[in-house]
């Protein structure tokens, strides 16, 4: 019989891994059995803030460890594929940091390999389980906003500067992660731009553009290079508008009922006439968990009563076909990507 709380090994304890060993260690429903990272002065932190668990620099020490049943994978990107697909291999149940794979490719392989498996493979796209993107998401779903306009962000600050990724695939992913819970169609082509500004590193600021067959559009502005630290978005629609602020300590989400009516006829756009509703602004209870705690919670709850994740390797997967067309745009100096057809949308699971 499996022990009550799942055993989890964690590969990566650099800049996100602390983390998710402090939330795996702090929940009830897992323990964290063992750390592998090939730094000494990492594992020797980790082995002082975790009395109890286990530190080795060889990863192959948690593929056999029997008490492990999920591994979690916090490593540079580069290493995601391989270590996901070893673990799969191992019988293991996968959490993996975004974007999951550097490649359209090994995603489908990784995917292919868990669902053979009958494994979890769940995507750490953190920001689909903070309380505040759960509430946009609602208030979408409910036909709140009406039909959706736009979504137009800005994620920007000074550093982390990255060696392996570009900042698209750093900072544009969780946009796109969000663009793809919210809304209920898939973009069909991307525009994109960016400028490095360090010779020999890779795009250290861009513009994304996604288009898609409604007269939605969405915009995502990533910057390593800002004096200041930015996570704004704004989702218009046809009914209601939202600012979302995730700096804002409190009310990070504001509801405005503000938008325009148009009397006349399409046929006579000539005599159109625009007219401008403003009516009050809310801000909804946001609860105050932390986001990394909910998605451990829910990845423990997929692996345990084998439901879908949020984060399926599906979504990850849509997520990576955008990034690799923007990839693509940059380099052709902003000409549009068709995007094609878009990795299947399985039923939205809910956290």
């Amino acid at each position: 019989m499996l022990n009550s709380q799942l055993g989890i090994g964690v590969v990566g304890h650099g800049y996100w891994g602390p983390n998710l060993v402090r939330n795996f260690a702090a929940s009830p429903v897992a323990r964290v059995v063992a750390v592998a990272d090939l730094d000494p002065t990492r594992l020797a932190n980790c082995a002082r803030l975790n009395p109890g668990v286990t530190v080795t620099n060889r990863y192959e020490d948690l593929l056999d460890n029997p008490a492990i049943e999920a591994i979690v994978v916090a490593t540079p990107v580069q290493s995601h594929y391989d270590l996901a697909l070893a673990a799969l291999k191992a019988g293991k149940h996968v959490l993996v940091e975004k974007p999951m794979a550097p490649s359209g490719d090994q995603a489908r392989r990784l995917i292919d390999e868990a669902d053979r498996r009958r494994l979890i493979l769940m995507v750490d796209h953190t920001f689909l389980y903070t309380p505040a993107v759960r509430k946009i998401s609602e208030l979408v779903r409910q036909g709140e906003l009406g039909k959706v306009y736009y979504y137009d962000s800005t994620r920007v600050s000074l550093g982390l500067f990255q060696s392996d990724v570009s900042v698209l695939w750093d900072l544009a992913v969780h946009d796109l992660s969000i663009i793809d819970h919210i809304l209920d169609e898939a973009p069909v082509a991307v525009s994109a731009t960016g400028c490095r500004h360090v010779a020999g590193s890779p795009e250290n600021m861009a513009h994304i553009t996604l288009f898609f067959e409604s007269p939605c559009v969405a915009h995502v502005n990533v910057n390593w290079l800002s004096p200041v630290k930015v996570r704004q978005a704004f989702i218009g629609g046809s009914k209601k508008m939202i600012v979302y602020d995730d700096m804002e300590p409190t009310e990070k989400i504001k509801v405005y009922d503000k938008g325009i009516t148009v009397d006349g006829s399409p046929e006579k756009a000539h005599q159109l006439r625009i007219g401008y509703r403003a009516g009050d602004m809310w801000a909804p209870h946001i609860p105050t968990k932390e986001a990394l705690q909910s998605e451990v919670e829910h990845f423990v709850d997929c692996v345990r009563n084998g439901a879908q994740p949020l984060c399926d390797g599906w979504s990850a997967l849509r997520v990576i076909e955008v990034l690799e067309a923007a990839s693509r745009s940059v380099a052709e100096h902003g000409a549009p990507v068709a995007l094609g057809h878009p990795a299947p949308a399985r039923h939205k699971a809910t956290a």
